[in-house]
């Protein structure tokens, strides 16, 4: 399947709003998460069905529900009617190449990111779709498959480590969000290593494995903007919305984490333009390559041509030939010969052209 854009023949014709899972099924069996909690409590568990999650919805804590897996269109449309989500919201949830977006109704707030990964052994970077409902009393979080940067949050309500356990769902769901761009700016650090050692090696003897490895940073780098930038949108939209989810003391940490996207997007277009410097100096570094091995190939033709000239002569067969009789006629012409390939030897170094 096409990273950069998915296959939706599924919903050809479909009604819009219709629960179609579009991408690779990455889990068997779907997996859902509670973590409830307020200052004093904790409840962490692991739900057989979601109507088992409803009591908690109605508490006055902070309830985080997360899904891992989307292919069940049943399962998903249950979440839909429980919680109260538009059909609309569902069918982007199910959409793994869904663009990241927030959207904003009466009474929550849906925001769509993805989660990456650097596969160290190919040098790829692996997409996993993160889709976030936010309520008032409750954040819904859809994963493709288990397995996430989300552990160290969780270690933080465990432990009652900052601020989490004293805050809202606002702020659980802004740290959430926070881990996933650190994660960005740790894989855009790792590239951006690669990328920079990357020059020495074009200036020095570049191969022709250079050019693939230069274009493959370009298409993962590509990949990199193509997550980052509309996250970024949707991050800057979040930092400014005006709406009762949103507490006014939670705005300046989605203002910081405005930054680090804004960052981010400016770190990815730098070494867009690095790799693009990068794949023109290789360019003109094997163009300078072969016009050495072309200028030396000259100077033994503009040498030779002389001397073939005189060997062709001095090889005619006329009955009378002056020096064909001199005892000592073979050597003149090999001094004849030796005397010119040196002159113009000289005379190409005195040009500059050797």
């Amino acid at each position: 399947m096409a990273r950069f854009l998915k296959k939706r023949d599924k919903t050809a014709g479909l009604v819009p709003g219709s629960a179609v899972f579009i991408g690779n099924q990455k889990v068997d069996d779907i997996k859902i998460r509670i973590i409830d909690y307020d200052k004093s409590q904790l409840h962490e568990d692991e739900l057989k069905k979601i109507s088992d999650g409803t009591e908690f919805k109605e508490k006055n804590t902070v309830t985080w529900i997360n899904i891992d897996g989307l292919h069940d269109a049943g399962l998903m449309k249950e979440i839909g009617e429980t919680f109260d989500l538009h059909p609309l919201l569902i069918e982007d949830i199910m959409n793994t190449d869904q663009r990241p977006k927030l959207q904003e109704s009466d009474n929550n707030l849906f925001l769509v990111l993805k989660m990456l990964r650097h596969d160290e052994s190919n040098q790829t970077i692996i997409s996993e779709q993160l889709s976030l409902v936010i309520g008032k009393t409750f954040l819904l979080t859809f994963q493709e498959q288990p397995g996430d940067v989300f552990e160290p949050v969780r270690e933080r309500i465990r432990k009652q480590k900052g601020r989490i356990r004293a805050t809202s769902i606002d702020y659980l769901s802004y740290a959430l969000v926070d881990t996933v761009v650190d994660n960005y700016i740790y894989i855009i650090e790792r590239f951006g290593e690669k990328i920079e050692d990357m020059e020495e090696v074009v200036l020095g003897d570049p191969e022709p494995e250079i050019m693939e490895q230069l274009s493959n940073y370009r298409k993962e780098m590509n990949f990199l903007r193509k997550s980052i930038r509309p996250a970024k949108e949707a991050i800057t939209q979040l930092a400014k919305l005006d709406n009762d989810i949103i507490n006014k003391k939670t705005i300046p940490f989605l203002k910081d984490l405005e930054d680090l996207m804004t960052q981010a997007s400016e770190a990815i277009d730098t070494y867009r333009e690095m790799l693009s410097d990068q794949m023109n100096l290789y360019n003109s570094a094997l163009s300078n390559k072969m016009n050495d091995v072309m200028k030396i190939l000259t100077i033994f033709a503009a040498i030779f041509i002389p001397l073939t000239f005189i060997a062709g002569i001095y090889g005619t067969n006329f009955e009378y030939l002056p020096e064909l009789h001199f005892k000592y006629s073979y050597f003149i012409f090999w001094g004849v010969m030796i005397v010119v390939a040196v002159a113009l030897l000289i005379f190409f170094k005195r040009k500059k052209w050797i």
